[in-house]
């Protein structure tokens, strides 16, 4: 009870609705549905673009109305997208099996002792044009990773990413430029 008490009726009410969406996203066995799906409920999509099954959380905050996917994207299984502090992929950004973006820290509810030292906030996440993330990455608020970059797989990105660059690790760190 303290969770609809704190968020009210009607954030309670949008939870369950997205989540019910979720579902239905989750048993679409055809990425261009799932596609068309994610337009008709507010998401930004280009053309060309997949999206396997993945997971949007956070969705009854603002619905898809701070998701922006650019053309011919491809988005593979269980990535994990968090909507509330915003995210946009430009033009033919790879994102590989669950991989995670996080766009907002909230440590709990108002009175956790927590909340005076890390108060709740949203920060976007972009993802550059060309960019290719693998396997398993975990990008956190307020980074943006730059043009036809590489994360390697297990990294977490922490802070943002120069144009053109190979980073990886826990935190991620450059580990070369890409020429062309």
């Amino acid at each position: 009870m303290k969770a609809i008490r704190t968020v009210g009726i009607m954030k309670a009410t949008r939870f369950v609705l997205w989540e019910l969406f979720g579902g239905l996203l989750s048993v679409c066995v055809v990425p261009q549905i799932r596609v068309m799906m994610l337009r008709l409920a507010g998401a930004s999509i280009g053309n060309d673009t997949v999206v396997q099954n993945i997971r949007f959380t956070n969705l009854y905050h603002y619905g898809f109305s701070r998701v922006a996917i650019g053309s011919r994207c491809f988005i593979g299984d269980e990535v994990m997208v968090d909507t509330r502090g915003g995210v946009k992929l430009e033009d033919d950004v790879t994102i590989s099996n669950r991989t995670t973006i996080v766009s907002h820290i909230n440590v709990g509810y108002p009175d956790h002792p927590l909340q005076r030292i890390y108060p709740t906030k949203e920060r976007s996440v972009t993802i550059k044009r060309g960019a290719f993330i693998a396997t398993g990455v975990i990008i956190l608020p307020g980074v943006t990773i730059g043009r036809e970059c590489v994360v390697g797989a297990g990294s977490v990105v922490v802070k943002n990413v120069a144009d053109k660059t190979l980073v990886a690790g826990i935190p991620a760190r450059v580990i070369k430029t890409i020429r062309s």
